[in-house]
């Protein structure tokens, strides 16, 4: 069969990665001219300044706040900006009094309500459950299957509460995608559909929630213990208790009588029945939604399953403080500059380039025209790493602080390791007397291997730094795992097969002294020197005859008196015997 072109390993890929290149810049500019994303990363409080807000903080009542519940407020604020979207934002108290927010940027209006209105927490009864992810198109209820109302709903676990539309917002719902979320408070006199996050231990659920039944602020406190069982015994599992005042009370045991009769109905078993639950919502997000498994006349119930003690905790406080009514007053705000200014910036955007500068004379000093291969990849990492922090910053909100760009000139290095790992194996395989395209290959799946094993360990490292750290240490942990996710990318995709293809060049093939795989630099010699010869001792390079005759040495040195002997009795027969021919001629 003829041959319809030249053998070209490895293009395949490189055309694969140029797609890849082509299609993230596509996206990048697409954003751009829709004027919703910019070429430049978006940079965080430290390095572009934004807008500082002092909030006090005011009570219904006019009563005092103390630390607790001012810790508390911090927290709440810190989730509505986190899940408003605004990243690197910095939340904390002063003076014991006041709330401290710094934001990148100039917020927007929408961002100030949601910073400045009150915690709105309520009871609410589930009416529909389901899980987090949307439901995928083609598997959606047509549009004359949708449920219908057939009456005006009777109360607020009634089904004739859901619509075709809240029902079709439901199947269409994210948990996984905050942005989903951003929205004006809830009307309590209407259904909610909304999430319950995910957690340490459950994946994310979606509800469709009927109007409130309870508010938060009937809420006298919250506390938690270990559980009690059947015979007073306490056992080894958490519960969160609740006490109601007289209103709450006696909106609560109505609750807990209609969702019990669903508990009932379900044989036993509310799990075959969401209605048997009741949600605690929280700024319109289910923080826990138990089944209610009796009536509660007394306004103390308890919560209880899986709880450990620092979920119940978390509970507890949120049920405590989460309910208080405290709204924020701007006392002042004004622009401040960043933090860390332009010069530090400027320094470490300077020892990044020193830092690239080093591995580019290295490169070429040991590796010569190989070098270009590093340099070249180093460009690729490079662009692909600036192009997924743009495309996330206009996605995700991410900003790079001065901690994001220490981890990507720590990944520099990193990033040069890989390649010096695989060009190192290569010349392993030139110096056993192998052909550049056999040793391109075989150094590949040696060195792919310690490649893999090293950015899993990066990857594992940036992972947990980045769960267990506060503050900018999360912006270099990131950093620090994208980019060894494009290290990976570029090994893969750009840099091994660019070799497969050099490997084919006379230049490389046939091992130029400047193209850093010279077989006499790297002391390698054919173990095939053409037809009818072979490798002999006298062909193998000065360093390999001296190990050699050493070896041999030392193994002399070590022989035993008795193996001396022997040795010593072979050679005077073996003298004898040549002496013997000698006479016989």
């Amino acid at each position: 069969m003829a041959r319809t072109g030249p053998n070209k390993p490895g293009l395949r890929v490189l055309v694969w990665l140029g797609v890849l290149l082509a299609t993230l810049t596509a996206v990048l500019a697409g954003g751009t001219l829709a004027g919703q994303a910019s070429w430049a990363p978006k940079l965080a409080l430290d390095l572009e300044g934004g807008t500082q807000m002092i909030l006090a903080p005011k009570v219904e009542g006019g009563s005092d706040i103390n630390e607790e519940q001012l810790n508390q407020a911090v927290a709440i604020i810190r989730q509505r900006v986190d899940g408003s979207g605004v990243a690197e934002a910095e939340i904390s108290t002063q003076s014991g009094r006041n709330v401290v927010v710094s934001l990148p940027g100039t917020p927007s209006s929408q961002t100030r309500d949601l910073i400045q209105a009150s915690a709105d927490m309520n009871f609410r009864p589930v009416l529909l459950a389901g899980a987090g992810a949307p439901v995928p198109e083609e598997q959606r209820a047509p549009e004359d299957q949708l449920p219908k109302p057939t009456a005006e709903p009777a109360n607020s676990s009634d089904i004739n509460w859901i619509t075709p539309e809240i029902y079709r917002e439901f199947e269409t719902l994210d948990c996984d995608n905050p942005a989903q979320d951003e929205r004006e408070r809830s009307d309590p006199a209407k259904p909610l559909v909304t999430c319950e996050p995910a957690s340490d231990t459950n994946p994310a659920i979606k509800y469709i929630l009927g109007p409130v039944e309870v508010k938060g602020s009937n809420i006298v406190t919250s506390s938690f213990q270990l559980q009690q069982g059947a015979q007073g015994a306490v056992t080894n599992d958490w519960a969160v208790n609740i006490q109601f005042d007289d209103e709450g009370t006696a909106r609560f045991k109505e609750v807990t009588e209609r969702l019990n009769q669903f508990y009932v109905a379900a044989g036993g078993d509310a799990g075959n029945d969401p209605k048997a639950q009741f949600a605690i919502v929280l700024d319109d997000q289910v923080i826990s939604a138990p089944r209610s498994l009796a009536v509660i006349t007394d306004g103390r119930p308890q919560i209880t399953g899986g709880f450990t003690e620092q979920s119940a905790k978390a509970l507890s406080d949120q049920l405590r403080f989460g309910a208080l009514p405290i709204s924020f007053e701007i006392q002042s705000e004004q622009q401040i500059s960043a933090t860390l200014g332009g010069e530090q910036l400027r320094m470490g955007l300077l020892a990044g380039i020193i830092g690239l500068l080093l591995v580019v004379v290295y490169s070429l000093f040991q590796y010569r025209a190989l070098g270009l291969v590093t340099i070249a990849s180093l460009v690729v990492a490079g662009l692909l790493t600036y192009l997924a922090i743009a495309i996330l910053g206009w996605t995700e909100n991410y900003r790079l602080s001065l901690a994001g760009v220490a981890g990507l000139i720590v990944a520099i290095g990193q990033t040069a390791d890989s390649f010096i790992v695989y060009f190192e194996r290569i010349r392993d395989e030139l110096r056993e007397g192998r052909g550049l395209v056999s040793a391109v290959e075989n150094g590949w799946k040696r060195a792919k291997r310690t490649v893999l094993a090293s950015k899993a360990v990066n990857l594992l490292a940036a992972l947990v730094l980045y769960f267990v750290a506060v503050g900018n240490v999360r912006g270099f942990a990131f950093t620090l795992g994208l980019t060894a996710i494009a290290d990976l990318i570029v090994v893969f995709m750009f840099t091994h097969p660019t070799l497969q293809m050099l490997a084919r060049t006379r230049f490389f093939g046939e091992g130029h002294r400047l193209s850093g795989l010279d077989p006499k630099r790297l002391g390698a010699v054919p173990l095939y020197r053409g037809a009818g010869r072979v490798r002999t001792p006298a062909d193998k390079p000065a360093a390999v005859r001296t190990k050699n005759a050493g070896a041999a040495a030392e193994a002399e040195r070590r022989m035993t008196i008795a193996e001396r002997r022997l040795a010593e009795k072979q050679e005077q027969l073996a003298g004898s015997s040549k002496s013997s021919a000698k006479e016989n001629k």
